[in-house]
């Protein structure tokens, strides 16, 4: 048995690296699963500590593009009956290019793991959450709108925010809160470097008011626990969403397309 425990996909870099160091002051958890394709960063994590804590770390090294990884992870949960506080979807990616710079295999990738390796995740967690659990689907401030030249991406993040706001009403009356986690540009992540690893990243060239990742999880964190359905970790998001509301797609792309070339 592992009692209490937090899942944390996407752990080995970034917000969920990130998500692990704040759950791991929280007196409640007994141990984190930690789960990335990295393993020796994985490794790393099992070095930290906190004092006052007896939370432990398991690193589990799985690549979530593979359908093998689920088995693993769904026959772990049936053997171990861990009690889930906290699901933490934050493994995905995100590539900066028109269509004819972005390869084929970044393409599908960016489908498989930031969506259906978020869903999946959570319909196999979910019958080992209770009254109180929280599922954390890591979105984006780019779930509010189509955009250009980073159009896989923000059209895998509406797919997975459209999915965490009809969840959440599904599981009301059960306790589990799910809240989309959609932040603007994270500064001290891997992500923007990573974006612009393709043949033509030059259609983003700078990236103003970034937000940085301890902020980011500590606003969601706690949006997450007051039940809040969507958790916007910052001012640019928070004004991003109010305006996708009231201005129509087109003209967002719009003031997109000017903003992009800052």
């Amino acid at each position: 048995m592992s009692g209490k425990i937090a899942i944390v996909t996407g752990a080995s870099s970034g917000l969920g690296r990130e998500y692990v160091s704040q759950l791991l002051k929280k007196n409640s958890l007994d141990e984190i699963w930690v789960i990335a394709r990295r393993k020796e960063r994985l490794e790393e994590l099992c070095n930290r500590t906190v004092s006052n804590s007896t939370c432990m770390i398991r690193p589990i090294p799985l690549d979530l593009v593979c359908p093998e990884s689920f088995e693993m992870i769904s026959t772990l949960l049936r053997e171990e009956k861990p009690s889930v506080q906290y699901l933490v979807n934050a493994a995905g990616f995100g590539k900066i290019g028109s269509w004819k710079d972005i390869s084929l295999k970044d393409c599908n990738n960016m489908i498989e793991l930031n969506c259906k390796a978020a869903v999946t995740m959570t319909q196999l967690v979910l019958p080992y959450m209770d009254k109180g659990s929280c599922v954390l689907e890591i979105c984006s401030t780019a779930a509010f709108q189509p955009f250009p030249y980073l159009g896989i991406y923000s059209a895998t993040k509406s797919f997975l925010y459209r999915y965490s706001r009809s969840l959440r009403i599904e599981l009301m009356g059960s306790g589990i809160h799910v809240s989309a986690v959609c932040p603007y540009w994270i500064r001290d992540t891997e992500f923007i470097s990573n974006a612009q690893e393709t043949g033509n990243s030059s259609f983003i060239r700078h990236f103003p008011l970034a937000s940085r990742s301890r902020n980011v999880v500590k606003r969601s964190l706690a949006d997450a626990k007051l039940g809040l359905p969507v958790s916007t970790p910052g001012p640019v998001c928070t004004i991003h969403r109010l305006a996708a509301k009231f201005i129509p797609s087109e003209l967002m792309m719009g003031i997109w397309e000017l903003i992009r070339r800052i």
